[in-house]
C-alpha cells in the first residue's frame, strides 16, 4: 500500500525540525547586545547557551568572550541547556521509531510504531519550545539575564528564531505521525469483533459426545471361514502359529500322464496259428463274444 500522507508529512517535518533545533542549540545567537559606549558603534555581542561571540561590521568575529556579568549562570540559560539537549535526544529516538514504523520499502507499515514515534517527536517539540519561550520571556530582564546597563540595547537573535521554528516543526511532524494510531486502533477493534465471546475463554459444547461401540454382526461360517477359495481354520482351532520349517531337497519330476489301456484282448479268436507257426487271418466268423475288427 502507499505510505499515508500523514506519515509522509511527519517524515519530512521531523528531520527539518531536528536540524533547526540542533542549530539553535549550538549557535551563539540567542540574544544580540549592541550600543556599547566605549567601543565602536558597529560592534555587537552574540550570546548563546554555550558561547559568546564579538562581531564588528560583519567582518571580524571573535568567539570565546569572557563572561564578566555571570550570564552563563543565569537560570534560563542553565534550564535551556538541559532541555534542548534532552529534546535532541528524544528527537533522535522518535526518528528511529519512525523509520522502523513507516518502512516505505514494505507493503504494510507498522502503525503502532509510527504512532509511538509521533508521540516522541511531539514531546521533543515541547521540550525545545519551553526553554525558547522562557528565554524570550526574560530577554529584556537584566536582573534575570545579566546585560550591560543602558544605553546598551538587547534584541532577539537568529538562534532563538530557529528554536521557535524547529519546535513548531517537531510538534507538527509528531502530530502527523501520531495520527497513525487511528488505523491501528481500528484494526484492533476489528480483531476484537471477530474474536467475539471466544476471547473470554474456550467454548464448551452444549451436547456431550458419547462414543458407542456397536457389536459386529456374526457372519456365517461359509463367509467367515472361507474366502478367496481357501479354507481358514476357526479361531478356536487355530493354535499358536508355528514357525515355518525350511524345505529340504529338490522337487521330483512328475510321470507323464498314462493313456487308457483295455485289459481284455479284443483280437482273441480272430487269429489262428498254422502248422508252421505263422499266424494267419481266419475267414471263419468271429466266435468270441467280443466284437470283431470288422464289426469295429
Amino acid at each position: 500500500m502507499r505510505t499515508p500522507a500523514a506519515m509522509t508529512l511527519g517524515m519530512v517535518l521531523a528531520p527539518c525540525g531536528l536540524l533547526l533545533t540542533l542549530t539553535s542549540t549550538l549557535a551563539p545567537g540567542w540574544r544580540l547586545v549592541k550600543g556599547f559606549q566605549d567601543q565602536p558603534r558597529d560592534v555587537v555581542l552574540y550570546q548563546g547557551l554555550w558561547d559568546m561571540c564579538r562581531e564588528q561590521s560583519s567582518r571580524e568575529r571573535e568567539c570565546g568572550q569572557q563572561d564578566t556579568l555571570g550570564y552563563f549562570q543565569a537560570e534560563p540559560v542553565l534550564v535551556a541547556r538541559a532541555l534542548m539537549v534532552t529534546s535532541l535526544a528524544v528527537t533522535g529516538l522518535g526518528l528511529l521509531l519512525a523509520s522502523l514504523g513507516v518502512r516505505c520499502w514494505e507493503d504494510e507499515p507498522h502503525f503502532a510504531l509510527a504512532g509511538a514515534s509521533g508521540v516522541a517527536l511531539f514531546a521533543a517539540g515541547l521540550l525545545s519550545l519551553i526553554p525558547v519561550s522562557w528565554y524570550n520571556h526574560f530577554l529584556q530582564d537584566r536582573a534575570v539575564l545579566p546585560a550591560p546597563a543602558s544605553p546598551v540595547t538587547v534584541e532577539v537573535s537568529y538562534s532563538l528564531v530557529l528554536g521557535y521554528l524547529g519546535s513548531c516543526l517537531l510538534l507538527l511532524g509528531g502530530l502527523a505521525l501520531a495520527l497513525s494510531f487511528a488505523p491501528w486502533c481500528e484494526e484492533c477493534r476489528r480483531r476484537r469483533r471477530k474474536a467475539g465471546p471466544r476471547a473470554a475463554g474456550p467454548r464448551r459444547p452444549s451436547i456431550s459426545t458419547v462414543t458407542i461401540d456397536w457389536p459386529q454382526p456374526a457372519l456365517p461360517p461359509a463367509i467367515k471361514y472361507y474366502s478367496d477359495g481357501q479354507h481358514r481354520p476357526r479361531p478356536a482351532d487355530a493354535g499358536p502359529a508355528a514357525p515355518a520349517k525350511p524345505k529340504v531337497g529338490f522337487p521330483m519330476p512328475r510321470p507323464p500322464p498314462r493313456t487308457y489301456t483295455n485289459p481284455l484282448d479284443v483280437l482273441d479268436g480272430e487269429t489262428e496259428v498254422n502248422s508252421q507257426g505263422a499266424s494267419s487271418r481266419s475267414t471263419r466268423p468271429c466266435q468270441s463274444s467280443l466284437p470283431c475288427d470288422s464289426d469295429l
